[in-house]
């Protein structure tokens, strides 16, 4: 079911129903399970509308509409039309995973609460938006729904740490390494006991080694007073400015407003405030493909309950090494030849407008005067896609850290980190080799070696 290179984060029927606190006594608990499944395939658009049948029947047993207990007849009547959505989008959803396991989980749904598959069905409802002039946090919102207050009372200013991913792809993890990685296919960047983000990566060309992230989904999980659990989705030519359930904000607790939804430009860059984790998320669209941005407390960061599940948490750890791109080897089988012979001889697919290398330095010092590794990743990404826009891809990945990294003496680095055999399950920083001096000749070979 899956394609070569992808890992599913929870898989079958069991899985649905497993994921979250409670599952399997509630409506809710398979939730995280489905919004995952729905990003663990490279495919960047799909007429398969099981997100909307999600959607809606989300809205429908959550919040303010949730009803008085699972075994009411309004709870039936939800399954029910649960039921009916993806029997409409059944000829669409033909050998997709995410529907598959909810066909599945809504027959042991009913099953166990006795609901009859004739009867009734419920209209989805829209959910309530905040009134006009509620954009502030309210002032008696609970105390526990602000990170810095609830948290560190009597302690110092925590410690913010940032994670990033742009281009095709790099990656900045938490811990300030720099690594390119190969990564087709759906990866988990973030799990803890907060929020789970997962990219999906698809080639950029057909064929093409060089992959950059098509879709991005983000949960947020239910928290005491504060939030409601919230699923962000955003893929390809889709950046929206709201949940997937239609709502900007946490739901109808209390402290609601203590998770928000910004759109700071239209179609092309949205940020999501976390005040109960203290946590600040900017999503992008540049070009066609996504980037992603977070900073958060380093208490966050760690709160995970088992570690050693957390192996692909990338952001945490870094790329798998078979996922890295081994600069090194690179240079060695590169060195003495030249680079646009290689490029020659390359089976791969060439990019429809291919930069010389000197025209790539020079659009890429336009917008990065500073030769460090977002410059460097800059001129990489025009090497291999031949895309201008991952110029700028570079660009705002680094005015993201310039955000929302706390500490300033680390906006710029220089050397790429790439892990040892023995110590990439560690996630130790290591000492790293310069990039730049390598380019050239060994970008040719990014086929053989990815």
């Amino acid at each position: 079911l899956q394609p070569p290179g992808e890992r599913l984060v929870v898989t079958g029927r069991a899985g649905w129903m497993g994921m979250g606190r409670g599952a399997g006594r509630s409506a809710l608990g398979f939730w995280p399970t489905l919004a995952f499944l729905l990003c663990s395939f490279p495919a960047a658009t799909s007429p398969c509308k099981i997100l909307k049948c999600n959607s809606e029947f989300w809205s429908a047993t959550s919040g303010s509409h949730a009803p008085a207990s699972d075994d009411t007849p309004e709870f039936c009547a939800a399954l029910r039309s649960y039921a009916l959505c993806t029997r409409r989008t059944a000829r669409t959803c033909r050998g997709d995973l995410a529907y598959h396991s909810a066909v599945h989980g809504i027959e042991d749904l009913m099953s166990q609460h006795n609901c009859s598959k004739d009867g009734p069905t419920s209209q989805p409802r829209l959910r309530t938006l905040p009134p006009a002039g509620d954009s502030q946090e309210r002032s008696d919102s609970p105390e526990i729904c602000h990170y810095e207050k609830s948290f560190h009372k009597h302690s110092a200013t925590p410690n913010y740490t940032h994670c990033g991913l742009f281009g095709d792809p790099h990656l900045r993890t938490f811990t300030d390494r720099f690594q390119t990685c190969k990564v087709q296919g759906a990866w988990p960047l973030i799990d803890n006991n907060y929020l789970n983000v997962q990219v999906t990566n698809t080639p950029v060309l057909p064929g093409s080694a060089a992959t950059a992230t098509s879709k991005l989904t983000i949960i947020f999980k239910n928290f005491q007073e504060c939030v409601d659990q919230k699923v962000y989705q955003a893929e390809m030519d889709e950046l929206p400015a709201a949940f997937v359930d239609g709502s900007k904000n946490g739901g109808d607790k209390h402290g609601a407003n203590s998770l928000k939804i910004t759109e700071k430009v239209s179609g092309q860059h949205v940020e999501i405030q976390a005040k109960y984790i203290g946590t600040t998320i900017v999503v992008r669209q540049v070009g066609r493909y996504l980037t992603f941005a977070v900073r958060m407390p380093e208490e966050v960061v760690n709160a995970v309950e088992d570690w050693d599940s957390q192996g692909l948490y990338l952001c945490l750890r870094g790329c798998p090494l078979n996922q890295q791109i081994d600069f090194q080897a690179f240079h060695t089988n590169a060195e003495g030849t030249g680079a646009r012979r290689l490029a020659a001889a390359s089976p791969a697919p060439t990019a429809p407008e291919t930069f010389p290398y000197e025209t790539a330095v020079a659009k890429c010092k336009e917008k990065l005067p500073v030769e460090d590794l977002y410059y460097q990743a800059c001129v990489f990404d025009l090497l291999t896609t031949g895309d201008v826009n991952f110029t700028l891809a570079a660009y705002y990945a680094l005015e993201d850290v310039k955000m929302l990294h706390s500490n300033k003496d680390k906006l710029h680095l220089y050397e790429r980190t790439r892990d040892l055999p023995g110590r990439a399950a560690a996630g130790l920083p290591l000492a790293a080799r310069p990039l730049l001096g390598a380019l050239v000749p060994l970008l040719a070979l990014l086929p053989v070696f990815c």
